[in-house]
């Protein structure tokens, strides 16, 4: 009796190291290693080729590293945090994000900040065309059809809270997916709640617009590029304007809609 209780009490500890184990150890290792063969190409430059004919180097004393200026807002489109991570982890999908917000609200951080994800893909705000050297991306675990949860939402709040003291962001700069690529995406979905988050100061908002008098000749074209968009598919522009700013997927603006546009025009002013 005495060593059936032993070996259950073996059992059971074996079956706790197992759960305790990172599932994520391999890769881990391979992003350190990665990690370090930076910070050695960083630690050599100037490379030699690059003195020209300089009899020697002069090193500035001025310097840091470089911060991100942007957040850019995704849902993943996956069925659960858990694919997600494996998706982010295996080198031939070539896709990566800062962040990963599980529903129940756990927070994945899978790369340095300063370091370059791969998660905007190809794609321009204003007249930044390198969404990706410029920014911090968040995944939210979200199949795209589906609410955000409360958990999920206060844990993308501190984070962002953390993010905009840390690298002063601008309000303006904290943006989706499909804002910078309206011709190929549409996250995160209609159900993301924006309003929420410029009331706590990330993103821009509009004001009301029950008294607001159009000016004659408002360019509506115009208003979507002060605002950021790639205007060069106007329906697809006027599209993603209308899901991020009215929860909106026709394509066509309506003078009400002209009014919201207006009104968030003036923000980015």
């Amino acid at each position: 009796m005495r060593h059936r209780i032993l070996l259950l009490i073996f059992i059971s500890f074996l079956q706790l190291l197992s759960c305790s184990r990172n599932p994520y150890a391999a890769t881990n290792k391979l992003y350190k290693k990665q990690a370090k063969a930076f910070s050695k190409t960083i630690a050599t430059y100037p490379l030699e080729d690059s003195l020209q004919n300089a009899p020697y180097f002069v090193g500035t004393t001025n310097f840091n590293l470089r911060k991100p200026n942007f957040v850019i807002i995704h849902h993943t489109a996956q069925d659960s945090c858990g694919q997600t991570l494996k998706t982010f982890t295996l080198q031939r999908t070539q896709v990566s994000a800062h962040y990963v917000i599980c529903k129940d609200g756990t927070i994945h951080h899978m790369l340095n900040d300063y370091l370059r994800a791969w998660h905007a893909g190809a794609g321009k705000w204003g007249n930044d065309a390198d969404i990706n050297s410029s920014s911090i991306g968040i995944e939210l675990d979200n199949n795209g059809f589906d609410f955000f949860p409360d958990a999920q939402m206060k844990s993308l709040l501190q984070l962002l809270t953390s993010l905009k003291k840390t690298y002063n962001i601008p309000t303006a700069n904290v943006i989706g997916h499909a804002d910078i690529a309206p011709t190929r995406k549409n996250d995160p979905n209609i159900f993301f709640p924006w309003k929420e988050l410029a009331g706590k100061g990330f993103g821009n908002w509009y004001d009301d617009t029950t008294n607001i008098i159009m000016p004659p000749f408002f360019d509506d074209i115009k208003a979507l590029r002060i605002i950021g968009y790639d205007t060069k598919d106007t329906t697809a522009a006027i599209l993603t304007f209308k899901r991020h700013w009215l929860q909106d997927t026709t394509r066509v603006l309506s003078d009400a809609d002209k009014k919201v546009l207006y009104m968030v025009e003036k923000k980015f002013d």
